[in-house]
């Protein structure tokens, strides 16, 4: 399968790694100083289940090594447009598109551009960070749960299934995918900000007793927000949440908290401004969610 993977950061670069390692022709779209690296050195990966060194193919242009079979995105949410832009005309005429951008929003913007018939929804569950050019470090999990929107178990999903499956990097192929979406923004909307806030791991919040009482606030407004917006999650998923967060995620440091030391702008329309609009729009009270959403809107670097 000739993969294109458009944002090879941290999370892209890894998945896009174990890809090629099971033999799948990957291309990585990147920029600057990582580009270069990558280009010059190739890719190197840290990781609990061994480090490992790829040479690989990367580009500034996705069009260079067009048509691809599959497109995945993992750029961030606010480069959204600006990639499918740099995407038109690369994806054969049966090709896939999957975003394991964080947020429920980009689907939409996705279909928009391909096509709903060529779009796929999924969830990236994986601690990483670059630590610097070319060099990525794994911390935990690391695997993709994804689906078609329409919640069928087709031929071409189930393909790619078997595709992740050899790379070490299925999570599950679901027929409920939305749900699954709203419950990893339940953790991305709560974890996701409040480390960037307070500039901690997850494992410090959840051991103070101040933020394990606003995560559960938190992770209850996005739940009753999910549920106004067609979403089946029940109450049970919240304390599920929290223990596999404790197992898995204790020393992680969120994206949006690795964005924040960067100076770079951080994702907060999809993470948090989306919870607060629809909750407008349904008339729910969301107060912490309006809160932090204030606080992370006003912390977020100014473009440049």
């Amino acid at each position: 399968m000739k993969i294109l993977i458009m944002g090879a950061g941290a999370i892209g670069a890894y998945y896009g790694a174990r890809l090629q390692q099971a033999g799948e022709d990957v291309t990585f779209c990147a920029r600057g100083a990582h580009l270069r690296a990558l280009q010059s050195q190739g890719l190197s990966v840290t990781s609990p289940l061994g480090d490992f060194h790829l040479p690989v193919t990367a580009v500034a242009e996705p069009s260079q090594h067009q048509p691809y079979d599959l497109i995945i995105f993992c750029v961030k949410s606010n480069d959204t447009e600006a990639a499918i832009a740099q995407c038109q005309g690369c994806l054969a005429a049966d090709g896939m598109v999957l975003t394991i951008q964080n947020g429920v929003e980009n689907e939409g913007r996705l279909i928009a551009s391909f096509g709903a018939g060529a779009v796929l929804s999924g969830n990236a569950r994986i601690g990483a960070e670059l630590t610097g050019p070319g060099h990525v470090r794994h911390s935990a999990a690391g695997y993709i749960e994804f689906g078609e929107l329409d919640g069928t178990i087709s031929g071409r999903a189930q393909k790619l299934a078997d595709t992740m499956g050899r790379a070490g990097i299925l999570g599950a192929l679901s027929d409920k995918i939305r749900d699954l979406r709203w419950e990893k923004l339940m953790w991305n909307a709560t974890f996701n900000t409040i480390c960037a806030l307070a500039r901690c791991t997850v494992g410090r919040v959840l051991d103070d007793p101040r933020g394990l009482e606003l995560v559960r606030q938190m992770l209850e407004e996005v739940r009753m927000v999910a549920g106004a917006e067609g979403a089946r999650i029940g109450p049970e998923r919240t304390d599920a949440l929290l223990a596999f967060t404790r197992k898995h995620f204790y020393t992680n440091r969120p994206s949006t908290l690795q964005d924040l030391e960067r100076g770079r702008r951080m994702e907060v329309e999809a993470l948090i401004g989306v919870v607060v609009r629809l909750a407008r729009l349904h008339n729910l009270a969301v107060p912490a969610s309006q809160t932090i959403y204030a606080l992370l809107s006003l912390a977020n670097p100014t473009p440049v």
